[in-house]
């Protein structure tokens, strides 16, 4: 008796279960499939039940854990079919939106009091952008030839100008850019000032 409990202690303290590296991050379409896996290996031949739950992210920056109903027909989860190498996986077909959240599985043996939760792979799923205009090739070779000719316009138009200006300035004559004070100064003298002295009307005091 005292053997046989000797031997159920150390089976049951041996048995242990090491999580494998799981892929961190998926990034998916929206309809498109993608597989997860959960492996691990295990000390012994006991088997270990195991549960995909998924944490999704809910207002106020909370999570709300949930376990993945593979009942509906999106989802599936497949049983390892090498014994040797224990690998659960979890297929989503035509994908949603709402599909998004870190999947990990739940590894549970009660008889040797085993408990252990998965690194876990965080599943992105996104809608592409539509088009906003639906343009022909035509069409859009029409438009970059026109902003061609238009940006053409933009560099000739400001040069012709000011070349314009330039041409002008040189056909005047020196004239035309004479100060009123030239003028003024190449205008004949006009004398209007009148003697008023009288040489008679003046008269010196004697001493």
């Amino acid at each position: 008796v005292r053997f046989s409990l000797a031997l159920f202690k150390y089976f049951f303290k041996s048995f242990k279960v090491t999580l494998d590296a799981d892929r961190p991050f998926v990034r998916k379409q929206v309809l498109e499939t993608v597989t997860l896996e959960c492996c691990y290996g295990k000390s012994g031949g006991d088997y270990v039940a195991h549960t995909w739950i998924v944490s999704k992210l809910i207002a106020n920056s909370t999570h709300d854990l949930q376990r993945v109903n593979v009942t509906d027909l999106r989802f599936k989860d497949e049983m390892p079919k090498d014994p040797s190498k224990v690998c659960h996986k979890l297929i989503l077909m035509a994908l949603q939106t709402s599909d998004a959240g870190l999947y990990q599985c739940f590894l549970n043996n009660s008889q040797h009091g085993v408990k252990v939760l998965s690194h876990g792979t965080f599943l992105q799923v996104y809608k592409p952008m539509g088009k906003i205009l639906n343009l022909s090739e035509n069409v859009k070779n029409n438009i970059l030839t026109a902003q061609g000719i238009l940006l053409l316009l933009c560099v000739l138009l400001p040069g012709a100008k000011l070349l314009f200006k330039v041409t002008r300035c040189i056909g005047l004559r020196i004239e035309d850019f004479s100060s009123p004070y030239d003028q003024i100064q190449r205008a004949p003298a006009e004398t209007n000032y009148e003697d008023v002295y009288s040489e008679g009307e003046a008269s010196l005091e004697k001493p």
